[in-house]
Formats: structure tokens, C-alpha cells, sequence
């Protein structure tokens, strides 16, 4: 568990303003989950397979699955306001198992366009390429981050990132494949609203890093 006795009084009044932002888009993201992405289907409508021509399979679920990150992400930012409710291990674990997952979902999701299978072997290159490059880039990217910083970032943060990164690799993905799809405001205002909460997902999770690389106060 953090040692929030020896950090000064300015680095936690910081660490506050952070998760409560971070609780603010946390929840943006969880409510995105049941409004539409694409052609009034929403990830929720995705998860149950009820997608417009009875077309729902597994693909469609791995790709609704990630936006319900949204809900372990508040909970993380909620018990970090409190610093004496901090994730427990068992609850960071189990974080990390579902972030393994969805990151693994997500790798399912890009295979048939990595492959070019069936239909997607004419896909276009650069269409192609700005399907799978955003994915794999912020999988990569954090990916690194997190092994480099492994020594000194505190643990709930780390899940943190594990949340953001899973979450923001499939939005990624899904704000690419879905942008050419026509639709009224309505119909796919979880894709606007997506589109609007990823910039500062992003920032979060660059201020986690910039704040990993310095020395913390940290329980062994």
C-alpha cells in the first residue's frame, strides 16, 4: 500500500486534483458503454450480440467488451480519494487480469485486418495501417513505459495506467474503423463522446509516467 504519510502536503493536494478529474472522465467513459458507437448499436448492444442484421459475434463483443474498463477505472480514482481506502493487492490483481484480457480481446479484434482476411485483403494500406497503428502504438508505448517505471511507479497508479491503456487501444480502434460511418448525432453519440474523453485519458496517462519518474514514497 502507498505511504501517504511522507509525501508533502503539495504533491497530495496534486494527487487529489488528478483523481478527481481522473474519476470525472472515468465515469464519462463508463456511461459510454450503453450509448450508441455506430449505427445506434452500443458496446452493451455489442457484449449481447444485438447488432443491426443479426450480425453480433464474438468480434463485435471483444470489441464492446473494453468500454466497461470505464467502471473498474472509477473505482480505482474513487478509493484513491481516500487515502485510507486504497486498492487492496487482491483488487489490483484481479485489475490486471481483467486489463490482460481486454488487451487480449483487442489483439483478437486487429487480427483480421493484421491477416487481411476474407474481404480485408483489399482493404487499403493506409486505411489498414490507421486501423491497427493508434492500437498497437498505445499498446506498445505504455507497454514500455510500464516496464521502465515498474521500480517507482505506486501500485494503484500502475493500475491505472493497465485500465487506461487497455481501454484507450480499443477506443482507438473503434474511433478509426467507425469515423467513415454515417449517422446522425444520435445515432452514435458514444462515438463523440469517446472521441471528446481519449485526449485527456491520454494526458492522464502521460502525467502517470512523467509522475513515475520521480521518487516516491512507496510500502515494500
Amino acid at each position: 500500500m502507498e505511504n501517504y504519510l511522507e509525501t508533502p502536503w503539495e504533491e497530495q493536494r496534486e494527487s487529489i486534483w488528478f483523481n478527481a478529474v481522473a474519476l470525472v472522465i472515468s465515469v464519462a467513459a463508463a456511461v459510454t458503454a450503453f450509448l450508441p458507437i455506430a449505427l445506434n448499436t452500443s458496446p452493451w448492444d455489442a457484449v449481447r450480440l444485438k447488432v443491426p442484421g443479426n450480425q453480433g459475434n464474438w468480434w463485435h463483443a471483444l470489441i464492446g467488451a473494453p468500454y466497461f474498463l470505464g467502471f473498474p477505472m472509477a473505482w480505482v480514482c474513487l478509493r484513491s480519494l481516500f487515502p485510507r481506502r486504497l486498492s487492496t493487492p487482491f483488487g489490483r490483481r484481479l485489475i490486471w487480469i481483467v486489463v490482460a484480457l481486454s488487451i487480449f480481446g483487442t489483439l483478437l479484434v486487429t487480427m483480421p485486418f493484421l491477416l487481411r482476411l476474407g474481404n480485408l485483403a483489399r482493404m487499403n494500406e493506409w486505411r489498414r495501417l490507421s486501423i491497427l497503428g493508434p492500437t498497437f502504438g498505445i499498446l506498445v508505448a505504455s507497454g514500455a513505459l510500464l516496464f521502465l517505471t515498474r521500480r517507482d511507479i505506486l501500485p494503484t497508479r500502475a493500475s491505472l495506467a493497465g485500465l487506461n491503456t487497455a481501454y484507450l487501444a480499443n477506443a482507438a480502434l473503434c474511433l478509426v474503423l467507425y469515423a467513415p460511418m454515417a449517422g446522425t448525432a444520435r445515432s452514435r453519440c458514444g462515438w463523440i463522446v469517446t472521441m471528446v474523453i481519449v485526449w485527456p485519458m491520454l494526458l492522464e496517462l502521460v502525467w502517470i509516467f512523467v509522475r513515475s519518474l520521480r521518487p516516491h514514497a512507496m510500502a515494500k
